[in-house]
């Protein structure tokens, strides 16, 4: 049985890693994978004379002499356990996406846009190094690209331009993510699982991550692409929100706390997450009660959002972005894989 297991396994992994070459995204493989191989462990559980006990961090040598339902209860607390660190990863994640998407509810990370009042190359290259490389390490690596580089696009107005500012925004946020225990997801897993500590993260991969965004962007400053000045997109001449700047410091210092609250309770990061995110929903609710749709003259967007709450809105809109299924593409894959593979 080990043995089927194990080919079970690595024709799993096999897949994952072959997604473009088979064309299945990595997320259907990892969930196969995932439920035969319990599966299997079930179905031979009599066979096995050894069991870790997950609870303890041991083998139990007496497995082999206990009865039936004792295994079966044994293999279901494993599987709960297994099931409860996933569900802290997927609880952690959703709270923090829930604030970033209440943030884009009132229009926060306009207040980056806004701050670009120059034309020149190199400096607006620095301006989104720095920030790819602060932002990716509160809100992870992933959704600061995204951010950034949907605000490039309402900046840069020549395409071919815009690749080369993208390309150093995806660098600058890989070597943001690295040193910061939420900034990527495979770190988030380790520290959630206190594998990894939020001192010695910082302590011993800050000024490595640090050279890894700036020296790339010392080079490619240098280059032809980001010399001279900039054509910048027109104004949209969109009504300011004047919540925008306080949701968007208050949900990017609610989830900077997070890492704050487990060292200072010991509990779970999850717990901090919604503690943060608690917080901000409760702003979110009484600024939108506010009509925060800015002008006496509102758009239809505003208005249909000055009628629902900004947590539903944002949680229907994540789930939406984050969590179905439609089309296996995208972060979505990216992530449920991820924990499906780990789970498993």
């Amino acid at each position: 049985m080990e043995t089927v297991i194990i080919l079970v396994f690595v024709f799993g992994y096999l897949a994952i890693t072959l997604e473009h070459n088979i064309k299945i995204d990595k997320l259907i493989p990892a969930l196969v994978m995932m439920a035969i191989s319990w599966a299997l462990i079930s179905l031979g559980i009599d066979d096995f004379g050894q069991w870790f006990d997950s609870a303890k961090h041991s083998l139990m040598d007496n497995f082999g002499t206990l009865v039936h339902e004792e295994k079966m209860h044994l293999m279901e607390e494993t599987l709960l356990h297994h099931l409860g660190k996933t569900a802290e990863i997927l609880v952690f994640l959703l709270g923090a996406m829930t604030i970033v998407e209440i943030i884009d509810y009132f229009d926060g990370f306009s207040t980056i846009k806004n701050a670009v009042n120059f034309n020149s190359r190199k400096k607006l290259l620095w301006m989104f190094s720095i920030l790819a490389f602060i932002l990716s390490a509160i809100i992870d690596n992933l959704t600061a690209t995204i951010v950034l580089i949907s605000i490039l696009q309402k900046i840069v107005k020549d395409r071919s331009v815009r690749i080369w500012y993208a390309g150093l925004i995806i660098i600058a946020a890989n070597a943001g993510g690295a040193w910061s225990p939420i900034g990527d997801v495979t770190t988030t897993m380790l520290w959630i699982g206190d594998k990894v500590s939020t001192g010695n993260l910082f302590m011993y991969l800050f000024i490595p991550s640090l050279l890894c965004m700036i020296v790339p962007t010392f080079i490619a400053s240098m280059l032809k692409p980001f010399k001279g000045t900039l054509e910048l997109q027109a104004s949209d001449n969109k009504p300011k929100n004047k919540f925008s700047s306080t949701m968007l410091f208050l949900g990017l210092g609610a989830i900077v706390f997070v890492p704050i609250f487990k060292v200072i309770t010991h509990l779970p990061p999850y717990v901090g997450m919604m503690l943060s995110l608690g917080v901000v929903a409760i702003f979110a609710e009484i600024y939108s009660n506010s009509k925060f749709a800015i002008s006496t003259i509102t758009s239809e967007e505003h208005s249909e959002h000055a009628s629902h709450s900004p947590v539903h809105h944002s949680l229907s809109k994540l789930i939406t972005k984050y969590f179905v299924f439609l089309g296996f593409n995208g972060s979505s894959s990216f992530r449920i894989s991820g924990y499906s593979f780990w789970f498993c």
